[in-house]
C-alpha cells in the first residue's frame, strides 16, 4: 500500500525534551479532565469490542445458513435476529467511536490552547538578550510544529495505536480459546514481526527525515530574514544572491526528501511481504481444519475477517509510528522553549512597586553599577546618579558611550553585575517587573510598531482608551492633523513594523502612545531624533511640557534638546565624565561644551548652506 508523502517535520534542537520526559510534561494537561479521560477510553474498547463481534455475528449468520437442500429450516426466519445484530454492532461500532472522538475533542484542544498560552507567556517572559539572538521563523515554526504535535500525538496514539492494541489482545485472546492456540500463534508471530520490521526501518529513515526538516527550518529563516530586510535586498539589488542561497537549502531539502521516498517504498515492500505471509499460514491453517470437519466455512470467514481487519491498522504503522515520533520531536523542541531560562525573574513572593508620590513622579538612582552584555566587554563602569522626583535629567555623549543601556536597565530587561538601581528607595530587582514596567513610558530611537492600524498602535499605550483620549494623544504629538487627512483616518494601516509611514510619523506615533499611557517616569531615548527642525521644535515644547512636574530621563545627541534639563548627564566610555545644569557645564569647558560648540558650528553651517 502507498503511503502520502512525510509531512515536514523539525529536527530535534538543543533545548530538545526527551520522549519520556516530553509525554510526562503533557500528561497534567491531558488528565485535566479524568472523568472525560474515563469515558474516552470506555468508548473506545466498547468501540472495539463492537468491530470484532461484527465478523463473529457474521459467522454464525454463514452457518445458519448452510442448509441442506430440503432442510425445512431453509423457510424460517431465523437468521433475522442475526442480520439486526450485526448491524447493531456496526452501529454501535460508529456511534461509540464518535462518541469518544466527541469527549475527547475538549481535552486535545484544551491541552494545546494552554500549552501555546504558556510558551507565548514564556517567550515574552525571556530576556532581551534571549530575543535579541533568536530566529523569528525558527522559534514561530517550533511553536507551530509543536501545538500541531499535540493533536498528531493523541490522534495517533488514541485513535490508533491504543485501539490496535486492544483489538490485537482481543482477537489472540479469542482464537485461542475459541480455537486453538497455532493460530494465535502465527497471529502473534507475524504481527511482532511486523512491528519489529516497521520500528527498525522507520528509525533508519529518520536521518532523511531529520535532514530533510534543518534544510526546511533553514530556508524558511533565510526567507523570512530576506522577506523582513526586503529594501536592503533592493538597495543592494541582490534579488537573485538571495534565490541563490535559498535554493541552496531547497536543493540539499530535494535531495533528502528523495532519499527518504526510496527509503519508504522498502517499508511498504517489506510489510506487505510480512502480512501476505501471515495471511496465507493462518488461512492455510484454517483450509485444513474445515477439510477436517473441526472448523466450519463461517470460521473460515470469521478467522480470515479478523486477520483483515487486524492488518489494515496495520498497514499504517509505520506511518502512525513516524509521525508519533515526529510529534514527540516537535513537542520537546515547543517544550524545550519553556526549559530555556528566562534570565531576569521576579524573586518568590515579589511585590508590587509602590511610588511615595504617582502624581510627581519616583526618585531614581543608579548607585555604583556596573554592567556588561557580554563578560569580556563592559558597559558600565560604576555609573552613580540621582534623578529627583519631578524633575528632568538628561544623559549626553558620543555613540556607544552607555546612554540607552540606562533606560533598559531602568526596564529591568537586564539585570545588573553589581551595585543597585532603586526607585523610591525600592530596588527594582526585588520587585516585580511588570509593577516596575507599568510605571515607566518610553519613547524609542527606532519606533518599530504592530502591523494594524494607526489607532491600535496609539491606544497601545493604553489599552481600552476612549477615541477622545486617543485623539488627545495625537494632538499633543502633533500627528492628529495627518492621520484625519488619510483616506482611513486612524483605521489606517501601518503595514510591517510600520514601513507604511516615514520615519518621523512612526516617531510622533510613538510619542502619542506614551502620552497617552501617562506614565510616573519617562524616557525619551532620542525622542525627535528622525524628525525634521520644524516638527522637532514642535514637539520638544510639548516634551518640555509633559516633563513638568515629572521625573523624566532624555537621552539625547543633540544637545540643544536637553539645555533646560535640571541636571545633565555626560558619559563616555561606560563612565559619567561631567554633570550640572547647561550653564555650569559650559562655563567648565570639557567634554560638553566642546560637543555644544561643535553642533553649534554645524547648526550654523546648515543655515548656511
Amino acid at each position: 500500500m502507498r503511503h502520502s508523502a512525510d509531512r515536514e517535520a523539525s529536527a530535534p534542537s538543543p533545548h530538545q525534551l526527551g520522549d519520556a520526559k516530553t509525554i510526562k510534561t503533557l500528561l497534567p494537561y491531558v488528565l485535566k479532565y479524568p472523568l472525560r479521560v474515563a469515558l474516552a477510553m470506555s468508548c473506545l474498547i466498547l468501540a472495539k469490542v463492537s468491530n470484532i463481534g461484527i465478523p463473529i455475528i457474521l459467522k454464525h449468520l454463514i452457518d445458519d445458513l448452510s442448509f441442506a437442500p430440503n432442510d425445512p429450516k431453509r423457510y424460517l426466519i431465523f437468521p433475522l435476529s442475526l442480520i439486526f445484530a450485526y448491524g447493531l454492532l456496526r452501529l454501535a461500532s460508529s456511534v461509540f467511536t464518535e462518541l469518544r472522538e466527541f469527549l475527547f475533542a475538549k481535552v486535545t484542544q484544551n491541552a494545546i490552547r494552554q500549552i501555546a498560552i504558556e510558551v507565548f507567556q514564556h517567550l515574552h517572559a525571556m530576556s532581551l538578550r534571549f530575543h535579541l539572538g533568536r530566529q523569528t521563523g525558527g522559534v514561530s515554526r517550533d511553536i507551530d510544529r509543536g501545538s500541531r504535535g499535540i493533536q498528531s500525538l493523541i490522534s495517533y496514539s488514541l485513535y490508533s495505536i491504543v485501539p490496535t492494541c486492544i483489538e490485537f489482545l482481543i482477537v489472540l485472546i479469542y482464537l485461542g480459546w475459541n480455537y486453538d492456540w497455532v493460530f494465535a500463534g502465527i497471529t502473534f508471530v507475524a504481527i511482532a514481526f511486523y512491528i519489529l520490521f516497521t520500528v527498525k526501518i522507520t528509525e533508519w529513515r529518520t536521518k532523511y527525515r531529520r535532514k530533510m526538516n534543518e534544510m526546511d527550518t533553514s530556508a524558511n529563516q533565510k526567507a523570512i530574514d530576506s522577506l523582513l530586510n526586503f529594501e536592503t535586498v533592493k538597495y543592494f539589488g541582490n534579488e537573485a544572491f538571495e534565490t541563490r542561497r535559498y535554493d541552496t537549502f531547497l536543493v540539499s531539502y530535494q535531495a533528502a526528501a528523495i532519499k527518504s521516498q526510496k527509503s519508504l517504498a522498502v517499508l511498504n515492500i517489506g510489510q506487505q511481504c510480512i502480512i501476505v505471509t501471515g495471511l496465507i499460514a493462518i488461512l492455510w491453517r484454517a483450509v485444513v481444519g474445515v477439510e477436517d470437519g473441526r472448523l466450519t466455512l463461517g470460521d473460515l470467514v470469521l478467522i480470515n475477517t479478523l486477520m483483515i481487519q487486524l492488518y489494515i491498522p496495520l498497514n499504517f504503522l509505520g506511518v502512525i509510528y513516524r509521525e508519533i515520533k515526529q510529534a514527540l520531536i516537535d513537542m520537546g523542541n515547543m517544550f524545550g522553549i519553556l526549559s530555556k531560562n528566562k534570565e531576569v525573574e521576579d524573586i518568590q513572593d515579589a511585590k508590587a512597586l509602590q511610588l511615595h508620590n504617582p502624581a510627581l513622579g519616583p526618585n531614581v538612582v543608579f548607585n555604583d553599577v556596573y554592567f556588561s552584555y557580554e563578560s569580556n566587554r563592559a558597559i558600565l563602569k560604576g555609573v552613580s546618579f540621582e534623578i529627583k522626583a519631578g524633575t528632568t535629567t538628561a544623559v549626553v555623549g558620543h555613540s556607544g558611550s552607555g546612554k540607552s543601556t540606562l533606560s533598559r536597565l531602568l526596564f529591568r530587561f537586564y539585570d545588573i553585575q553589581s551595585g543597585k538601581i532603586t526607585i523610591d528607595g525600592q530596588d527594582i530587582s526585588q520587585y516585580q517587573q511588570s509593577s516596575l514596567r507599568k510605571l515607566i513610558g518610553i519613547v524609542p530611537q527606532d519606533t518599530v510598531l504592530f502591523n494594524d492600524t494607526i489607532g491600535y498602535n496609539i491606544t497601545y499605550g493604553k489599552p481600552g482608551a476612549s477615541q477622545e483620549e486617543v485623539e488627545m494623544a495625537a494632538r499633543t504629538a502633533h500627528i492628529h492633523d495627518f492621520i484625519i487627512s488619510l483616506p482611513d483616518g486612524y483605521k489606517t494601516a501601518v503595514g510591517e513594523r510600520g514601513l507604511k509611514l516615514s520615519g518621523g510619523e512612526k516617531q510622533r506615533v510613538a510619542i502619542a502612545r506614551t502620552l497617552l499611557k501617562n506614565p510616573a517616569l519617562v524616557i525619551f531615548d532620542e525622542a525627535t531624533s528622525a524628525l525634521d527642525s520644524k516638527t522637532e521644535n514642535a514637539i520638544q515644547s510639548e516634551i518640555d511640557k509633559l516633563t513638568v512636574n515629572r521625573t523624566s530621563l532624555v537621552i539625547a545627541h543633540r544637545l540643544s534638546t536637553v539645555i533646560h534639563a535640571e541636571q545633565i548627564l555626560v558619559m563616555d566610555d561606560g563612565k559619567i565624565v561631567e554633570r550640572g545644569t547647561h550653564e555650569e557645564l559650559i562655563q567648565l569647558q570639557g567634554k560638553y561644551a566642546e560637543i555644544w560648540h561643535l553642533q553649534q558650528k554645524e547648526a550654523k553651517d546648515e543655515e548656511v548652506n
